[in-house]
């Protein structure tokens, strides 16, 4: 049986300030677009309560992890991995994330990430959780770690490495994923690898409220873009839309298997 057709947001900021304020117009707009799931990774435990909110009012599927860009001391971060281990035990995420390195501004915390990545997987292999992970100008110290400290797949998010990174992360059992920088006709190494990349390894996010898409340079990024994602994926690859969300649904529920038995959103007016 073929499963039902509709878009799943692997990865949004909804508990960001700029959208959670405006929750109940963009949960509409979204639902609109025929997107019946978004993944709020976190970025640290700050917004934990956030995402419980959103998990509980609107069916929101989440993830729980320290961002590479939110590492400080150790003190903070042992404090920040000790209360998303506390969650994690309730079983409700469906990954750990968002999590990975960041060596874009320079290494000078390097083993700081390094040590904070560690913990989290460490962390996902203990639930058996997949992850969803952050690397940007650090692809191959990811896949180090990845192999040193093997889970149970995920998703590469925003992927921009080369082919061979690529393979390197579907032979580790993930998927990568596509959204914003793809609409640029000259992100052309994006667009090549969305382009010929198994139809098997891709995802669709937006990464909310920021990777805005070409049509939206400078303005917020809504999950509601995602169904747009999905038609220019399907016109680099030269496929029906049909075929390729449906791809992108199965694709993401082998990543996130919770997602597959789990419930979809609801737009009903939530209570405050």
């Amino acid at each position: 049986m073929m499963p039902p057709i509709f878009l799943i947001d692997t990865h949004c900021h909804l508990d960001a300030e700029c959208l959670f304020s405006q929750h109940a117009a963009v949960m509409s707009a979204a639902f609109a677009a025929d997107v019946r799931q978004i993944v709020v990774p976190a970025v640290s435990a700050a917004h934990i309560t956030r995402q419980q909110w959103l998990q509980q009012h609107y069916g929101c599927a989440v993830a729980y992890g320290l961002h590479p860009l939110a590492v400080g001391c150790r003190e903070d971060n042992t404090q920040h991995l000790t209360q998303i281990a506390e969650v994690l035990q309730s079983g409700q995420a469906c990954a750990v994330g968002e999590i990975g390195l960041d060596f874009y501004h320079g290494q000078e915390d390097a083993e700081e990430q390094e040590w904070v990545f560690v913990q989290q997987l460490k962390l996902a292999q203990q639930h058996h959780l997949p992850v969803l992970l952050h690397s940007r100008r650090a692809v191959d110290r990811v896949l180090k770690y990845l192999r040193r400290y093997p889970v149970v797949g995920g998703i590469a998010h925003a992927f921009n490495g080369s082919e061979q990174q690529a393979e390197a992360f579907l032979q580790l059992g993930f998927k990568l994923g596509f959204g914003g920088a793809m609409t640029f006709s000259g992100s052309h190494r994006i667009r090549r690898l969305a382009t010929n990349l198994p139809l098997s390894a891709v995802v669709l996010e937006t990464d909310a409220p920021d990777m805005a898409p070409q049509w939206a340079q400078g303005q917020v990024n809504q999950p509601a873009n995602i169904r747009r994602f999905a038609a220019e994926l399907a016109d680099l690859r030269k496929m029906e839309l049909t075929a390729l969300t449906q791809a992108c649904l199965v694709n993401t529920w082998q990543a996130l298997p919770k997602l597959a038995v789990g419930s979809l959103l609801s737009i009903a007016t939530p209570s405050t």
